[in-house]
């Protein structure tokens, strides 16, 4: 009795176990897209890698710093997401999502030099910053991909541009462009100068250990470098504006 008791119990496991999996992927979509939804028209106070960090500070003995302000696109200096496109992805407006010519080289860089060069867009800092921990594990890499193009899809590349210069890791303990521009320049990031903002862009890659604050002399050599790449970056367009990258104001693109 026993035994028919359990083969029918082990019979089933599979089918309970598929049935429970679908169950968590529909939850997880589900709750993945309203999130994506909500994050469209709401303000995104606090990311995972803001607690992180707070976290990481109590470990270490040290008083909470968490300097966040959220602000409309229309309070950022208009030089701001010039300077991260020059130095991030000059092809932001061009792509959906990935830069598949950035990726292909950076695969080749790693191949001929041995070390890791990075290839991710805008859009895809912008969703792990907001959706995702911190880590370089191929899970991880797999839930960035997924929500860049949730992102693409549902929000306009004006609402990611906007998302990114208020979430984005700019100092310790300071994230976002108006507490970088107050704490790092005492001035509101409406008030940042093309100098200022290309500074800003080029701790981007590790802003804990490259400070706009009291930038060495590499940053003011990267600073240099991005306000020249910076003359063939089209102004921004504003939310609902056309654009053609071939003939807007500012400069044009590379293809």
């Amino acid at each position: 009795m026993y035994s028919k008791k359990y083969t029918k119990y082990f019979r089933m496991m599979p089918h309970t176990v598929w049935k429970v999996c679908r169950w968590a992927v529909g939850l997880f979509v589900a709750t993945s897209i309203l999130g994506v939804v909500l994050f469209k028209f709401l303000p995104v106070y606090v990311t995972p890698l803001m607690l992180l960090r707070c976290f990481q500070q109590v470990g270490d003995g040290q008083s909470i710093q968490l300097h966040h302000h959220w602000i409309p696109m229309e309070k950022i200096s208009p030089s701001m997401p010039v300077a991260v496109m020059a130095g991030e992805d000059t092809r932001f407006l061009l792509h959906h999502g990935f830069d598949y010519d950035a990726i292909e080289k950076a695969a080749r860089r790693n191949l001929k030099r041995g070390k890791k060069f990075g290839a991710s867009t805008i859009s895809q800092q912008t969703a792990k910053n907001v959706f995702l921990w911190p880590g370089r594990s191929w899970i991880r890499k797999g839930f960035e991909v997924y929500f860049t193009a949730l992102i693409e899809l549902m929000w306009s590349k004006q609402r990611i541009m906007e998302v990114y210069l208020n979430s984005i890791e700019m100092g310790n303990g300071i994230y976002g462009v108006d507490a970088c521009a107050e704490y790092h320049f005492g001035k509101q990031a409406s008030e940042l100068s093309r100098a200022d903002c290309a500074l800003i862009a080029a701790t981007l890659p590790n802003p804990r250990k490259f400070s706009s604050k009291n930038p060495s002399p590499y940053m003011r050599k990267r600073q240099r470098q991005i306000q020249n790449n910076m003359r063939f970056i089209p102004k921004f367009p504003k939310e609902g504006e056309d654009y053609d990258p071939n003939t807007a104001a500012g400069g044009v693109y590379h293809h």
